[in-house]
């Protein structure tokens, strides 16, 4: 029995894709610009295919004709109903050349490659950040446009994200429900955990280019570097004073409000920072186990010894701005400015 076969005679000049039919290589055509002329009256998603929206309309018209012979789901496609049988065959037909990891679909190991490749194709138009996935590129969108529509009912703290605002409800519940193994440690987030994790296996997979330490996590070299820029973005709209991390800026803050969130169980003393906290649980009761090797004296923490070695070594770290005398401590430079503003309240009062 003989076959015609029609020649092919429409050639995209964008991918090379040929087709037989000028509706065909019209509706390919689509693909490469962008349009989507087949809109939902419904929810306003629009569409390259009309057929697309028809099987798109079944999901608002609950129509899901396509049922799974294991479990008994049904879909609105064949070609869905196709992806979710992978979960009970086990199915991975996607495989990175990479690093040999395996795939049940394609958009999973799309994404994946790109961890090897560094392609990031989703580009702000507002400020030129990059992503490589689209939820994180939505996600960033969202700090221009200022919507915050999940909104705590502790504080008032709004988000524009559900998992930065499910994190953020934990806070005040104290939930933390990542748990290290090995010493029972728990925390609010996984990444939290998993940053953990490396001081047990000593993994410091973040190295600085230019000198020769290296950090457990990103954030860790990030804050490094500025030893190496002197960069302080961080800056206090009360003082001018400047920070490296937003995290320090936050700490410096609460010299100005008063605030002190950190209180002790023993006593009932407060403090601004957690360090400061701990510092002080080690007055009640705690071991000095830090000696100077010169003169044997013992201290609670390393900050403390570290104080006390500039009394031997004569390293004055901490200089006035106003005449030039210099100091083994913050402390006593503290002290030291205060005969400076003693000095021109006097002056002042002439």
């Amino acid at each position: 029995m003989e076959t015609s076969t029609k020649e092919k005679s429409f050639s995209c000049e964008e991918c090379g894709a040929t087709f037989s039919y000028k509706t065909n290589y019209k509706r390919h055509l689509q693909t490469h610009t962008g349009v989507k002329p087949y809109r939902c009256e419904l929810c306003g998603s629009s569409f390259s295919y009309n057929y697309r929206l028809k099987l798109h309309i079944q999901i608002h018209n609950g129509v899901k004709p396509h049922p799974c012979l294991v479990c008994g789901s049904a879909f609105s496609t064949k070609k869905v109903l196709e992806l979710h049988v992978r979960t009970h065959t086990g199915e991975k037909p996607y495989s990175c050349e990479t690093c040999g990891s395996t795939f049940s679909y394609n958009s999973n190991y799309k994404r994946h490659v790109r961890m090897h490749s560094g392609e990031k194709p989703y580009s702000c138009d507002v400020c030129g950040s990059t992503f490589s996935y689209d939820s994180n590129f939505k996600k960033h969108m969202k700090t221009h446009s200022g919507d915050k529509p999940y909104a705590c009912k502790m504080c008032p703290s709004q988000f524009s994200d559900p998992t930065n605002f499910k994190r953020h409800v934990r806070t005040h519940t104290g939930e933390k429900t990542y748990s290290c193994e090995l010493c029972g440690s728990s925390f609010l987030r996984n990444d939290h955990l998993k940053s953990h994790m490396r001081k047990h296996s000593g993994d410091r997979p973040h190295a600085c280019e230019l000198c020769e330490s290296s950090f457990p996590t990103k954030s860790h070299l990030k804050r490094h570097m500025y030893t190496h820029t002197g960069e302080r973005p961080h800056s206090c709209q009360v003082c001018n004073s400047s920070f490296s991390t937003r995290s320090v800026l936050k700490v410096h803050m609460r010299t100005h409000t008063g605030e002190k969130p950190f209180s002790c169980d023993v006593c009932g003393s407060a403090f601004s920072d957690r360090a400061n906290l701990k510092r002080h649980m080690l007055t009640h009761g705690g071991e000095k186990r830090f000696s100077c090797e010169v003169c044997g004296c013992l201290f609670l923490t390393n900050d403390y010894l570290k104080s006390h070695m500039r009394k031997h070594s004569g390293e004055r770290r901490f200089s006035c701005e106003v005449c030039c005398s210099a100091f083994v401590t913050k402390l006593h430079l503290k002290r030291h400015m205060k005969t400076h503003t003693l000095k021109t309240q006097l002056l002042n009062q002439i």
